[in-house]
């Protein structure tokens, strides 16, 4: 009889460890995929620590200090009116002091026409001094007079400083044109180019540096030739 009971225990023992050989790999697995779920969904992972906490107010409080300005602004009306004087030399004929009045109009911001009329005096040929002869032209045909109508663009508008806290509207244009040139007693078709270089004061006066070549026919000394006067002059004009 013990004999039997010991079989009958030793039976659901088996028994026993057979369903945990079953269980076991089952749950190994379905735990597997839980975890596996959890990783591919992001259930399950850590919270981020919450981040600090920022103290009231600004961290950075720039102090910056406000300046009025005023920029200088070209009257509505576009006109523009100066005086002139400088440098002219006269090919053959030396240097001498150049002066005339100039009129423009503003088209646009960038382009301009212009009207000048500008004068000087010739000196002696190289050919006179040496010779020591008759000259070759009387005092009043050594008087030129120039009469041009050009237009201008300005390629190069900005701002010049004077010092730290004064900025002045500039612009740095070029200009050609048509127009006569009387000498020597006679009138000759003239052609001119050259650049020039505004510096505005005000919103009313401004400062130019003006460069310009003065091209003409002449046959003056027994040979025709295209002569190159060049000019460099500096002027004031008045905006109204």
């Amino acid at each position: 009889m013990e004999s039997w009971f010991r079989l009958l225990f030793l039976d659901l023992q088996i028994r026993k460890l057979m369903r945990l050989a079953v269980v076991v790999p089952v749950l190994a697995m379905a735990l597997t995929g839980c975890a596996a779920t959890k990783n591919l969904f992001g259930i399950g992972e850590e919270e981020a620590p919450p981040p600090a906490e920022i103290p009231e107010g600004q961290v950075i409080d720039p102090q910056v200090e406000r300046r009025e300005i005023r920029e200088p602004e070209i009257d509505s009306e576009d006109f523009e009116i100066g005086v002139f004087a400088g440098v002219m030399s006269i090919e053959d004929f030396g240097s001498g002091l150049v002066y005339g009045v100039r009129l423009a109009y503003h088209v646009t911001e960038g382009f301009f026409v212009e009207g000048s009329v500008g004068q000087t005096e010739a000196g002696l040929t190289s050919f006179e001094i040496l010779s020591g002869g008759a000259p070759l032209l009387s005092s009043s045909e050594r008087q030129l007079t120039y009469y041009n109508l050009n237009v201008g663009y300005n390629i190069l508008p900005g701002e010049g400083f004077i010092g730290k806290g004064r900025a002045y509207n500039t612009a740095l244009y070029i200009t050609a044109g048509l127009g006569s040139t009387r000498f020597a007693g006679d009138d000759r078709f003239t052609v001119n180019f050259g650049a020039g270089y505004r510096f505005l004061l005000n919103d009313s006066i401004a400062l130019h540096i003006d460069f310009r070549d003065h091209l003409y026919d002449i046959d003056l000394l027994g040979e025709e030739k295209t002569v190159h006067n060049l000019e460099g002059a500096l002027g004031v004009t008045w905006f109204f």
